[in-house]
C-alpha cells in the first residue's frame, strides 16, 4: 500500500526488508511499523509467506551455515535493485 500517511512505509520498501524482518536483525520501530504493514496489505503478507518459506527451507536444507558477508551484502543489493525495477515497470503499465 503506497500513499497515504507519511509514516505508511510503502511495499517496496516493507519487501527489502523481509530479510531483516525475519532473520530479526532490525530494531523493534522498524519490526512493528513493517508487521503493521502487513497486517493491511495482503500482497506484502503473501511475499513474506513465501520469504518465510524459503529461509526455512534454505536453513533445513543448508544445514545452518552462514554465507560469506561479501555475497550478502550483493544478494541483499540485488534483491533490492530487483523490487525497485519491478515496482518502476509496474508503475508504467
Amino acid at each position: 500500500m503506497t500513499g497515504g500517511v507519511p509514516d505508511e512505509l510503502d511495499c517496496s520498501a516493507v519487501i527489502a526488508d523481509v530479510w531483516l524482518f525475519l532473520d530479526d536483525e532490525c530494531d523493534q520501530a522498524t519490526r512493528a511499523r513493517v508487521k503493521q504493514h502487513m497486517e493491511s496489505c495482503p500482497s506484502c503478507l503473501a511475499t513474506f509467506g513465501i520469504e518465510e518459506k524459503l529461509k526455512y527451507l534454505l536453513e533445513r536444507k543448508c544445514g545452518g551455515e552462514h554465507a560469506p558477508e561479501g555475497l550478502r551484502q550483493r544478494l541483499s543489493l540485488e534483491i533490492r535493485r530487483t523490487v525497485v525495477t519491478t515496482r518502476i515497470e509496474r508503475d508504467e503499465i
